[in-house]
């Protein structure tokens, strides 16, 4: 169907040779203001039309099946249509699509294009139609509401979904419409290809000088990109910008400001936001696109100033080329920084208007000790403090898993807001699991509204104060929120794959950060301390696994490597018995076809015995329940799901007893993976509190908390030691009570099958994994690459068509993404065909380190198929260039795809003349860069239709059963190799050993009444322990604190009769107390260590090393306050003096 006539304001001059250009301008401003949408797409058919019309009139010659874009970036196009033209109808292309696809459009953006079609009509007119300038009046904006006002009055009386309808009605019928329009010029476009020759190259040339000096006459310039962009991240922001740079209520342009350094006094600043009070929000300054925003901070803190002293209010400072935006916070004490976006006006009214005026002290404040008062909680909440409070934006807390890295969080959060640093706080996690356990701490501490992103809430999306969600639901999300909306995000889990992956999320949001991970220190990657501002390794806070075990707040573990003979060394024909050999011949099966290593047990072949000797060493040898009768609660790992499911019915087939309840595989492919996760966790939400053993393929390895947790089996390698110590975290969590009233976890036992201390013991260094490349990024190199070699061969054309390809990728690119803005000069180069043109070895580089990255942000869902086609394309045509005239290695990889296209399909047949030169001896023959690439073009649409090539369906991994020989288990106990944990088992191992004894031996009662004893009493006792159990030597238990001064008798007291918890309740009492610096923490916890492990100390001590290490002056240089070392000495001298150890000749 075509449209109906209708008049335009802009068009008309156009009417007689092409009225529907005129009628589309004319529907254009018509639904301008009414309907932004319809209004581009119209815009987009129009630059399309206009377009036809140019090859049509010049006989352009065009490829078969041409889209918008090949018709544009085609080389005879651009000798008649200069780069200026060109960028008008990419911008019109650009924003038509936008609007197609159902993405945010504004009233400007189409007013915007309908100058700029307005520019173009000009143009084609003067220059093709040989028409006169002055036929064109002024550009007229249309008013709102349309040409007579209708539109607007039918759509304010219509429904909100009745009006959607007509939209997407209207722009389907104007793109039905501008296909007809194409289909009735088939015809005549045939006649004149058949019955004319392209125009010659003079002609050509001398439309192309007409069409440049119609470009000069009338005055084109580049588009006011700088303005344009201010614009649209304003109105993102929710600031009504006003057109043409007329003024609104709250956004003021060219505003007039008083006390400047000019000779008039007066400045003018580009916009100035307003607050509905009057009072200025933020200056914004704007430069030159073509340098750099830094130049406009002065002249932007100038009009703050101004405005400073006319309004009695400092504004923020923005300044901003367009591309990049700086924020310069100067009156919160803040060196400028560079954001992606403006704040919005509630963010600013609160930033300034009340937080300016409220915001406390932070070092003046306490952490609730109710949440996080642990000493080192306390410790870590100050360093973050001290760190915010000097104007610092980003801490990285690593805090070994169980040690409360969620308190830390909620008390940090809870302080925040109190302290009004912070009015939103986002925290973000990796798993669905981890969120519902924030959801319930938050709640469990907080009495803030609470919104959980990606599920229904009670409380609106704007209204609340804590958020929490998961990287992978905010990602697609987050440019929903302004950049300010959030004031403190704190990160879960902050490992290298959240940089990787989700880093776009942290440099969006300007708000305080804080980093939290379990990963040990020296395995925390550069990128993971580069995004959250820490210098390598040293994040903000420490507490490691070492210290938490040291003092208690985390229970150490055993270890027990437990291998068989497959585990270690295969299954191998050589290597099997007579019995194994039988059993074998018994299943049917051929020994002499075995030969598999042990890395391939359990993934490439199962052998259910070895996997029966796993669950049975656990059954009869893991830490049991209350009862000693079944093992406690356990995690095994497994290599994936077929093991665990494996290994789950071997389960119930050997301990048929417990009716399935007790053992149970949780994997994402297992049914009601979510609730099995509560049965095994226990509490309100569990359904079967039989289930004790878990088999987790990867769901349990990080982040789920299960205190109860006694035993892991480790029935697979693992490689990656961050996710090796991850998986130990599972057991390391206190739990009160678990065996009794008083009877506590004090240990948790692991079963290595696989040797996994020993690799990582071997293996100290992990190498950051290389993500690999997307198609798209592959696609843009192998051009980069196909076009130096054609440069270099004096290819000419072949290089033209390779420049356009890649101009066309870097015009793709979303000028909005945060990835494209922070490299948005190296997308300009890209786009600049003149520099492609010359290809500088320096434009090369930025290309392939710069560009070629940015690529993966290319929205490819659903062409994954044609990219590959463009990949092996482009590998058939480096041979093509590399060495022509020889037959091409591709040749037999393209034909074979070609040979899988269904030819019963009409879309393949459409192509049946392309496929058969393709597929002939002929075309090979002469098959050079231009003829491979016009078939790629040709063909690129139909290859997603290709049949998978047939495969052999996939093989059932072998399942043996043969019994592993148990002479030749090995299984001993190893030492972690973690001193601290090492320590506390072997002191366990000694208490376990002296309890029974302190009623009778007079040695321990003089120890525990803080009586001198001599070396000989020592020895003496020594050798009674020594007989009533030979792995315990008291020398051993002083070998683990060699590097101390602390005297055997000491040690021995601080395991016999002094009280840790009762000292570390005295000394955090105290850090509690006062709002003590992150130094005083740290000689606190010293202090603390020593006496709990001496028992007491000598305040001459105190000045002495290792606590002159924290200040040269020992105590009183740390604690300058009279009134805090008085309590301290106090507390110090509560314990008494320490016991003396008598010289043995005395």
């Amino acid at each position: 169907m075509l449209m109906q006539d209708i008049k335009s304001l802009n068009f008309e001059p156009l009417r007689p040779n092409y009225p529907e250009l005129a009628n589309m301008g004319g529907y254009a401003e018509h639904y301008a203001w009414s309907d932004a949408e319809s209004a581009l797409v119209k815009l987009r058919n129009f630059a399309e039309r206009m377009v036809d019309v140019i090859y049509m009139r010049l006989r352009l010659p065009q490829a078969p099946q041409s889209t918008f874009v090949d018709l544009l970036k085609n080389d005879s196009f651009r000798m008649v249509a200069d780069p200026l033209v060109q960028d008008k109808l990419h911008l019109m292309r650009r924003l038509g699509n936008r609007a197609a696809h159902g993405e945010d459009v504004t009233v400007s953006d189409a007013l915007r294009c309908l100058r700029e079609a307005w520019q173009l009509a000009r143009w084609l007119h003067v220059s093709q139609l040989q028409g006169q300038v002055a036929d064109f009046i002024d550009f007229a904006e249309p008013q709102q509401g349309g040409i007579d006002g209708k539109a607007e009055i039918k759509r304010i009386a219509k429904k909100l979904e009745e009006d959607n309808a007509i939209k997407e009605a209207r722009i389907r019928e104007m793109l039905e419409e501008l296909q007809a329009l194409r289909d009735n010029e088939q015809t005549l476009w045939a006649q004149i290809s058949a019955s004319n020759q392209p125009l010659p190259a003079a002609q050509l040339e001398d439309i192309s000088n007409a069409a440049l000096a119609a470009t000069k006459q009338l005055h084109f310039s580049e588009d006011n990109t700088r303005k344009w962009l201010i614009d649209r991240d304003l109105r993102m922001a929710g600031w009504a910008v006003g057109h043409n740079g007329a003024n609104t209520p709250l956004v003021g342009q060219e505003v007039e400001v008083l006390y400047q350094g000019t000779q008039s006094g007066l400045g003018y600043a580009d916009y100035v936001l307003w607050d509905d009070n009057g009072k200025p929000l933020a200056v914004v300054e704007a430069k030159k696109a073509i340098v750099s925003a830094t130049q406009g901070q002065q002249q932007a803190k100038d009009y703050a100033d101004g405005l400073e002293k006319m309004h009695g209010q400092r504004p923020m400072i923005f300044y901003t080329n367009g591309h990049d935006i700086w924020l310069w916070d100067d009156a919160g004490g803040y060196p400028p920084r560079k954001l992606y976006g403006f704040f919005s006006k509630d963010t600013l009214q609160y930033r300034i208007g009340f937080q300016r005026r409220e915001q406390r002290d932070l070092l003046t404040l306490t952490p609730d000790a109710n949440i996080a008062g642990r000493l080192y909680q306390i410790e870590t909440q100050r360093r973050v403090q001290e760190r915010f409070a000097a104007r610092h934006r980003k801490a990285l807390v690593v805090q070994a898993t169980g040690t409360g890295k969620t308190r830390v969080a909620i008390s940090l959060a809870k302080l925040l807001i109190e302290a009004r640093w912070a009015k939103r706080v986002l925290f973000l996690c990796d798993r669905r699991e981890l969120r519902k356990q924030a959801k319930n701490a938050f709640n469990d501490f907080l009495k803030e509204p609470l919104y959980v992103i990606g599920q229904k809430n009670d409380v609106a999306k704007q209204d609340a104060r804590i958020y929490i969600g998961i990287y992978q639901g905010l990602i697609n999300d987050y440019e929903t929120f302004d950049v300010g909306f959030f004031d403190l995000i704190v990160a879960d889990e902050s490992h290298r794959s959240v940089y990787n992956l989700y880093g776009d999320i942290f440099r969006y949001f300007d708000a305080l950060q804080v980093g939290l991970t379990a990963t040990p220190v020296e395995m925390v990657s550069r990128s993971t301390c580069q995004l959250f501002g820490c210098d390598y390794k040293t994040p903000t806070a420490n507490y490691t696994l070492e210290q938490a075990v040291a003092q208690g707040n985390l229970v150490p573990y055993r270890i027990v490597a437990h291998t068989t003979k497959f585990l270690r060394d295969g299954i191998k024909a050589a290597h099997l018995n007579d019995e194994q050999i039988a059993q074998l011949e018994d299943q049917g099966i051929d020994p002499n076809t075995l030969d598999f290593d042990a890395e391939e047990i359990d993934k490439a072949i199962f052998n259910m015995d070895t996997n029966r000797v796993i669950l049975r060493n656990l059954m009869e040898r893991g830490i049991r329940d209350a009862d000693g009768q079944l093992p406690g609660k356990s995690i095994i790992f497994a290599r994936n799901i077929d093991h665990a499911r494996l290994l789950h019915s071997l389960f119930d087939e050997m301990y048929p007893q417990f009716a399935g309840k007790f053992c149970a595989v949780i994997h994402s492919q297992e049914p009601r993976a979510e609730q099995l996760i509560d049965d095994f966790k226990g509490g309100e939400n569990c359904k079967n509190d039989q289930l004790r053993i878990a088999i987790s393929v990867d769901m349990l390895d990080t982040g789920i908390d299960v205190p109860e947790v006694v035993n892991l089996v480790f029935a697979k390698p693992v490689k990656s030691k961050v996710k090796f110590w991850q998986m130990i975290g599972r057991g390391t969590r206190l739990c009160q009570n678990l065996f009794g009233a008083g009877q506590h976890k004090t240990e948790f036992l692991i079963f290595d099958h696989w040797a996994n201390f020993a690799y990582h013991e071997m293996n100290a260094d992990e190498i950051e994994p290389a993500a690999a490349k997307p198609l798209t990024q592959r696609r843009f190199e192998a051009r980069l690459e196909l076009a130096r070699l054609a440069l270099k061969r004096s290819e000419l054309d072949a290089f033209a068509s390779l420049t356009a390809l890649l101009k066309q990728d870097a015009d793709a690119l979303e000028d909005g993404s945060i990835a494209i803005r922070d490299n948005w000069q190296a997308v300009q180069l890209a786009r600049d065909a003149a520099a492609l043109n010359q290809f500088a070895p320096a434009t090369v580089q930025v290309l392939a380190d710069n560009v070629a990255p940015l690529l993966n942000a290319l929205d490819a869902r659903g062409q994954g198929d044609a990219l590959r086609w463009d990949l092996l394309l482009a590998k058939a045509q480096e041979a093509a260039l590399a060495k022509p005239g020889q037959e091409n290695p591709l040749k037999h990889e393209i034909l074979a795809l070609l040979d899988r296209l269904p030819a019963n399909l009409s879309q393949v047949r459409a192509k049946a003349a392309a496929l058969k030169e393709i597929c002939s001896d002929a075309f090979w023959q002469a098959a050079d860069f231009t003829k491979l690439e016009a078939k790629r073009i040709e063909l690129r649409e139909i290859v997603h239709l290709a049949e998978q090539p047939l495969l052999p369906p996939p093989m059932p991994t072998p399942v043996l059963d043969v019994k592993e020989d148990a002479a030749e288990y090995r299984i001993e106990e190893i030492q972690s190799k973690v001193k601290s944990i090492d320590a506390r088992i072997y002191q366990q191992k000694v208490e376990a050993t002296l309890r029974p004894l302190f009623g009778s031996n007079p040695v321990l009662t003089k120890i525990r009444n803080g009586e001198p004893v001599s070396e000989a009493e020592l020895d003496q006792l020594n050798s009674l322990i020594h007989t009533r159990n030979p792995d315990v030597d008291l020398h051993t238990l002083g070998e683990f604190f060699a590097d101390t001064t602390v005297p055997l008798a000491q040690i021995l007291r601080s395991l016999v009769g002094m009280d840790g918890a009762a000292v570390d309740a005295r000394f955090t009492a105290f850090a509690q107390k006062y709002p003590l610096t992150s130094t005083q923490l740290r000689f606190l916890d010293m202090l603390k260590e020593h006496i709990a492990l001496a028992g007491s100390i000598r305040l001459e001590q105190l000045f002495k090393a290792p606590f002159t290490r924290i200040h040269d002056e020992g105590i009183t240089g740390v604690f300058a306050l009279d009134s805090q070392l008085d309590e301290l000495i106090g507390i110090v001298r509560s314990f008494g003096d320490p016991a003396t150890l008598e010289n043995r000749n005395a």
